[in-house]
Formats: C-alpha cells, sequence, structure tokens
C-alpha cells in the first residue's frame, strides 16, 4: 500500500484513516506492506517561470522545500508508530506528486493507492490539477480518495 502525504489536513486525515483501518492493533490482518511517499516539488517548479534574478532564489527554495519534507515525513512516521505501523517506509521523491505516487506504485507493486482530497472546486481543480483525480485514472492499482468530512458551524 502507498499513502501519498503532503502538508495539508486533508492528507493527514488520509493517513490517519488508513492507519486505523488497515495497520491498527485492532484492524483486521490485510497484510499491506506500507509505504509513505511525500512528492517534493522542484525548485524550479515552484519558480516558474520568472525574469531575471530568480535563480539566486532557487537556495532558498530547496531549504525551505527540504524543511517542509523532513517535517511531513517526520509526522507521518510519528502517526505510524503510534498506530503500530512499525515496518512502515518513508519515502522523499522530487517531483510532480501526481508521477511521483504513479511511479511509487510501480517500483512497489502496490495493489492500493491512498490519497487525500483536498476538495477543491471545478475551476481550482482544473488550473491546479487534481492529484487525486490524476492518479484514480493513471495509477496501476486500486485508488483509495479519502474526503475529510466537513466540520459542522
Amino acid at each position: 500500500m502507498i499513502i501519498g502525504v503532503d502538508d495539508s489536513e486533508e492528507s493527514t486525515y488520509a493517513l490517519n484513516w488508513a492507519l486505523d483501518l488497515f495497520f491498527a492493533p485492532y484492524a483486521p490482518n490485510f497484510h499491506f506492506d506500507l509505504v509513505v511517499v511525500h512528492a517534493k516539488p522542484s525548485p524550479i517548479s515552484v519558480v516558474g517561470i520568472a525574469g531575471p534574478g530568480s535563480g539566486q532564489a532557487l537556495p532558498y527554495i530547496e531549504s525551505d522545500l527540504k524543511k517542509i519534507a523532513a517535517r511531513v515525513i517526520e509526522q507521518a512516521k510519528e502517526m505510524c508508530i503510534s498506530k503500530s505501523a512499525h515496518g512502515a517506509r518513508l519515502e522523499v521523491v522530487e517531483g510532480d506528486a501526481r508521477n511521483v505516487l504513479c511511479d511509487a506504485v510501480e517500483k512497489h507493486h502496490a495493489s492500493v493507492l491512498v490519497v487525500g482530497s483536498h476538495g477543491y472546486g471545478a475551476i481550482k481543480r482544473a488550473v491546479l490539477g487534481s492529484v487525486s483525480d490524476y492518479c484514480a485514472h493513471h495509477a496501476h492499482c486500486n485508488v483509495m480518495i479519502v474526503k475529510k468530512p466537513k466540520t459542522k458551524h
């Protein structure tokens, strides 16, 4: 099983949900190996097409991206330990999340990919692209898209 994580509440919810369902001591014994994958964007993809001098910002952006990746993986590691998923492997792979997750499915011969849903509307999804939608159409395994319940006001 591959679980894709980023620094969002939706991702944290999806990881927690999957750990409770498949890996907690009281969960049914499904015999999944677990790989938690964080896709770290490249600094150039963050800067995009920028004007002169943008190259000077790349080392700072790279440093920030590494800190975010370390924080995301550390949080995922702590969640795995707290849910007794001790054999979990944690990976940080540079690239677009859509490709990183689909490649991880192939690399690890995963039977299930779990991703959170940000719940973007049609316009935002069209502009940003939906990782979960892409994976549902392109990953060569079952894809579970976990939606965080809406909070009631």
